[in-house]
């Protein structure tokens, strides 16, 4: 999967989102601190026009804050958001919502993310009515109908309601509703997560093909390593609210330098061969958000951590080929992955 085009399409520089919990009087009578959750910190990247950037790792690491926090669905703390040079963090409500039809999001759950009192038309035509792209009734159910039959529904399926439809189908009209403005850029918020896996194939196809009919580019967002290798030009990898990793999705695969990464690889299913991978076995759980560790926040769990490790935290540091990795020891050139006989 090559990019269409070499220029950043989207750049974030910085990006942090910290959620403060509820701080009542009698918590300021008694000097009780109010909460902090670090949910996102410091995150910058970007994703060049036509390119697929998969983003990487386990629940509760910040993955979708942060796509949320690029389409200011969630307001970012601090850092930039530029699409197309545009600084959309610096937008007024007007400005937002007009930039809001050229980016989209799909949803992870297809059964939350539809208004059950709404048809099939109502959901996929309203970001026409918002951004007023269809004049006409007979234009939006027109336009509405043609973006259903794009993402394989029926245009008989038009005036049914979300709870006449299975998982898969709800997915598709979720699908159209982000496409049906017909945006540049898409958040897939773990799209195929919910569904079955003979489903998730299909609604993964679908994708692919809408990627290259439309020139459309993604954030994909996903826990499942094979479907981001699948997809993805490049990946991303996070861990507590960081990027740990990134590069072009050929040296991830064939060569990950964190050790993060290299349990996340390990933990892929294998047909038995005679040349097994070693299983990086992690200890202890994902760290609390409240209080991260010092230092590299994932060495309360790696099996790699020295001294440094616990106290000071890594840079992110060039490894080649447009790869990098925040490791203090990555010179070593360690991996946890090397074959066992």
């Amino acid at each position: 999967m090559n990019p269409q085009a070499d220029n950043p399409l989207l750049d974030i520089r910085g990006l942090s989102k910290t959620y403060l919990g509820r701080h009542n009087l009698a918590d300021r009578l008694s000097g009780r601190q109010q909460t902090r959750v670090q949910a996102v910190s410091d995150v910058s990247f970007d994703i060049r026009a036509g390119e697929v950037l998969g983003l990487i790792g386990e629940s509760g690491c910040g993955k979708s804050t942060l796509g949320r926090s690029i389409l200011r669905l969630h307001e970012p703390t601090t850092g930039t958001v530029t699409f197309d040079g545009v600084d959309v963090t610096g937008l007024d409500d007007a400005a937002m919502k007009a930039m809001r039809r050229r980016m989209q999001i799909i949803f992870q759950d297809p059964y939350a993310s539809l208004n059950p009192r709404r048809t099939v038309a109502e959901i996929v035509g309203l970001p026409l009515k918002l951004h007023g792209l269809a004049p006409t009734p007979a234009e939006m159910r027109d336009k509405v109908a043609a973006i259903v039959e794009k993402v394989g529904l029926k245009t008989a399926h038009l005036d049914r309601y979300p709870h006449q439809f299975s998982g898969g189908q709800r997915q598709r009209i979720g699908i159209a509703r982000a496409l049906v403005s017909n945006p540049e850029f898409i958040v897939c918020d773990e799209p195929v997560s919910a569904l079955d896996v003979s489903i998730q194939a299909q609604i993964i196809e679908l994708l692919t093909d809408l990627k290259q009919e439309m020139g459309l580019t993604y954030l994909f967002i996903s826990h499942d390593i094979s479907v981001i290798g699948y997809l993805s030009d490049r990946v991303a990898v996070m861990y507590l609210g960081e990027i740990v990793e990134m590069g072009p999705v050929e040296s991830i695969l064939a060569r990950p330098r964190h050790p993060y990464t290299q349990s996340l690889m390990s933990a892929v299913p294998e047909v038995e061969t005679s040349a097994r991978k070693a299983r990086v076995r992690l200890t202890g759980d994902l760290p609390s958000p409240l209080s991260p560790p010092a230092g590299c926040k994932f060495h309360t769990r790696c099996p790699l951590a020295i001294d440094i490790c616990r106290k000071t935290a890594p840079r992110t540091e060039p490894v080649g080929n447009g790869h990098q990795a925040a490791c203090h020891r990555l010179a070593e050139n360690l991996s946890l992955l090397d074959p066992v006989q």
